[in-house]
């Protein structure tokens, strides 16, 4: 069996060792080597490879041109276009403060690391060599609209040149609604920027001062006005179950933000994370908690609201008017591969996931002296994929065919899931019709609790 492709930014040794469904060959070539090379793989089984021919970006560490085996000749063009990245996340860790609520990769008071920060990261996007075309960008925090419009405009123009967008792409960015002002509004669009998310929270003045959230109702309006005016799809999200909140200050924020008339809606139970000041606060008993039968009244309230209001229900907290799905979001669901540069951020290439140092200040040093942000790598077997695409595939609303996820996979989803797939059909949770499987209403209440199943199995 010979191979054309092409390396990775990586250097291949002669003797370097590969893998092909978790067997091992090893390479035959001469001398080292980076870039188009013809290669014979060795000690392999031609017919095996020839029956993964679709599944060879998964399979490789390198991008598969062509295949040739005897006369015959393999296209794998699609194969190698499916196998390159189509989305990209750049995060800014920069906030006014910490609320109390978040254990996000950010920081606060901090802006005299902002330009550093910035070089950083044109330092990590030099190391993909080239830009690469994307349908969906994503900037996210921390709070990207907190930066000066001297350095988020800089951010704008690395984004734009290292990932520019395909024609009728996405672009987002996270806002804080205070941060939105005409010029700020003018940045983004004139940036190319299509949808921004509002982190809004609430339009009740005590659940925002309790949230540690310093903008106004009376903010999230005029950013909404603001971000209509120059074209630009408007995403907010809300909190719910927030510390003592009522049921009916919950009804109050659905409708304020329907009278706004978004494209889009995240719904968010609060949780309480290790690491944020609310969790500690809660095991010390000076913050109480919403019961959790309240807190499933407000997630299913909110479910019935937005989609009487005419919102696609099309993911677990995620609601949008047709045609305004966030695809950037989807395609972590669907577990397709993407880029990400900055502190924290996570990337998926090729089945291996890798994330930078969650620290800002370690992911500065590391750059500005030539070493490498990663702080975790992982390469996902074909097993942990099937079973992270289980995970991900039902969060979306209408589930996952069965059929098409063998044929993805290669896997079957009743023997991947032998031991909970009945148990949680015969309970209720799940719904299986026509091949597809889903989660039921009463399943996407305790959905949290159904995926360390799937994932461990």
């Amino acid at each position: 069996m010979e191979l054309y492709f092409n390396t990775f930014p990586k250097t291949y040794e002669k003797g370097d060792t590969i893998r092909l469904n978790g067997q091992k060959t090893t390479t035959h070539c001469s001398s080292s080597f980076k870039g188009v090379m013809h290669y014979k793989l060795g000690d392999c089984n031609d017919s095996l490879i020839i029956s993964n021919i679709r599944k060879l970006p998964q399979l490789f560490y390198f991008r598969v041109i062509s295949a040739v085996m005897g006369h015959q000749s393999f296209d794998l063009s699609h194969a190698l276009k499916t196998s390159r990245p189509q989305a990209a996340y750049l995060h800014v860790p920069f906030c006014q403060h910490r609320c109390g609520y978040c254990n996000f990769t950010l920081i606060a008071n901090r802006d005299d690391l902002i330009n550093k920060y910035l070089k950083a990261v044109d330092i990590e996007l030099h190391s993909l060599d080239e830009s690469h075309r994307v349908q969906t960008l994503f900037i996210g925090g921390g709070t990207p609209t907190y930066l000066p419009s001297t350095q988020l405009q800089r951010l704008l123009d690395l984004a734009n040149r290292w990932f520019p967008l395909e024609s009728g792409g996405e672009f987002s960015v996270e806002a804080n609604p205070g941060d939105i002002t005409e010029s700020m509004a003018e940045i983004l669009c004139h940036a190319g920027v299509t949808r921004v998310s509002l982190g809004a929270q609430s339009f009740t003045e005590s659940k925002l001062r309790r949230l540690d959230r310093t903008h106004s109702e009376a903010d999230i309006a005029n950013a909404v006005f603001l971000l209509k005016k120059h074209k630009l799809d408007v995403s907010i999200d809300l909190i719910f179950g927030a510390p003592d909140e009522t049921f009916d200050v919950w009804k109050t924020d659905l409708q304020k933000a329907l009278n706004l008339e978004p494209e889009h809606l995240s719904t968010y139970g609060l949780t309480y994370e290790k690491g944020a000041l609310f969790y500690n606060q809660l095991l010390h008993g000076t913050i109480n908690r919403v019961t959790e039968n309240l807190e499933l009244q407000m997630y299913e309230y909110g479910i019935d609201t937005l989609e009487n209001a005419g919102f696609d229900h099309y993911e677990i907290s995620n609601f949008s008017r047709p045609g305004h799905r966030c695809r950037h979001n989807e395609g972590y669901w669907k577990i397709k591969s993407y880029f990400a540069i900055g502190a924290g951020a996570s990337r998926f290439i090729n089945g291996t996931r890798e994330t930078n140092h969650r620290s800002t200040t370690t992911y500065i040093k590391k750059l500005l002296s030539g070493g490498s942000p990663v702080a975790f790598r992982e390469h996902l077997s074909a097993e942990a994929s099937a079973r992270a695409a289980i995970v991900f595939g039902l969060r979306r609303m209408e589930g996952i065919s069965l059929s098409a996820f063998h044929a993805s996979t290669g896997f079957d989803i009743p023997r991947l899931l032998e031991k909970s797939l009945n148990r949680f059909l015969e309970q209720g949770f799940l719904t299986l019709e026509h091949d597809q499987l889903k989660l039921t209403r009463k399943g996407l209440f305790i959905s949290d609790s159904l995926w360390p199943e799937f994932l461990s199995e």
